[in-house]
């Protein structure tokens, strides 16, 4: 029976691929144990317990920026972290550690160092977060989802997606998507999505070009996120809901996609071969431009800037490339060329790898 401590947490980004692997886990090695390493404060404190994980957390511990009171205590801090984690793998016999990134990652990189268990990381972002690129200094076990992440002893595995997403027929179940959100079945389709906060830059933008957009010949399925300032156009054949816990349908009922960057999302979409305009979150340490980057080279999405997606790019270029079968074929085609739906296998396999690699060098 092998026993994994699975770190991170904070936000979705780190908490779905982490419960994907979980969950391959289970179904794998029915007699595994799985222990989550979060906080109190992230998305983890909810979604791990739902999903029927037990979660242990430690103080949220980010690195300190800048010189100041915070800085002066974090060391011995992030040393009572460590021990707290050391103590957990010992009590608990862990055999592997697996980090995904956020606050709960480091400390179980270096207590995995300290009590000479093998452990792997996984960076889900193009430009890799501070943690991660610390701790892929002392494994060789790094898996990473775009080519070219700078980050040592970095593997390609691909983003670990859900289920419901990898197995996902988009044409087979494209009518079926479609009536799910009260669409017309033989309308083409573009999904509007900033997130599950919403994206004002592209609230803005589309929902301000309904009438052209529909007036096309499309229907649009924009989903508006958490952000209350903006209304429904109130244009017939432009859907708004505020939420979508169904991605996968949308994904098979739409023809092109405006979305953020996330990685998550960027990893779907190529995975999927859903053509794509990408607008990166301009906020943050600017991973998104980076995530988006390999399948935009390859041709299977398009970058725009926030401050570029105003209604003469909507009406000179968004328009003619929904109406365009061809153009989103090429876009299509091009995008499963550098997207990936085995991510969750692949991260396994390198997880196996760094367990084998440890049992031998113990033995």
């Amino acid at each position: 029976m092998t026993k994994y401590l699975l770190a991170g947490g904070g936000t979705a980004g780190h908490v779905n691929p982490l419960l994907s692997l979980a969950d391959l886990v289970s179904k794998l090695e029915a007699d595994a144990e799985i222990v989550v390493l979060g906080t109190a404060e992230g998305l983890e404190a909810r979604l791990v317990p739902e999903r029927g994980y037990e979660l242990q957390t430690i103080d949220r511990l980010p690195f300190p920026r800048r010189p100041n009171g915070y800085a002066l205590k974090f060391p011995a801090k992030y040393a009572r972290a460590v021990k707290r984690v050391r103590a957990l793998i010992r009590e608990r016999g862990i055999d592997v550690v697996v980090g995904f990134g956020g606050y709960a990652s480091a400390p179980a990189y270096r207590a995995a160092y300290l009590e000479r268990v093998p452990y792997v990381i996984h960076e889900a972002n193009a430009k890799p977060g501070l943690a991660n690129k610390q701790g892929a200094r002392r494994t060789r076990y790094v898996g990473v989802t775009f080519a070219g992440t700078p980050i040592a002893h970095a593997t390609v595995t691909g983003m670990p997606l859900r289920p419901e997403i990898t197995t996902l027929d988009r044409s087979a179940l494209r009518a079926e998507a479609r009536a799910h959100f009260g669409l017309d079945p033989a309308r083409r389709t573009l999904l509007v999505t900033g997130g599950s906060q919403g994206a004002r830059a592209i609230n803005r933008a589309i929902s301000g070009c309904a009438e052209e957009i529909v007036g096309a010949g499309a229907q649009v399925l924009h989903v508006w996120g958490g952000l209350t300032e903006l209304e429904d156009p109130g244009v017939d054949g432009y859907h708004v809901i505020p939420y979508c816990d169904r991605m996968d349908l949308a994904f098979a009922a739409c023809e092109l996609a405006v979305s953020r960057a996330g990685s998550t999302t960027v990893s779907e979409l190529s995975g999927l071969g859903v053509p794509a305009i990408l607008v990166p979150y301009s906020s943050g340490n600017g991973e998104q431009r980076f995530n988006a980057a390999g399948v935009v080279r390859a041709g299977g999405a398009i970058l725009v800037e926030d401050n570029e997606l105003t209604p003469e790019w909507v009406r000179g270029t968004l328009i003619p490339l929904l109406t365009d079968d061809a153009a989103l074929a090429e876009m299509s085609a091009r995008a499963v060329t550098v997207g990936t739906l085995d991510g969750t296998e692949r991260l396994y396999d390198l997880v196996r790898a760094a367990l084998e690699a440890g049992n031998a060098t113990q033995a």
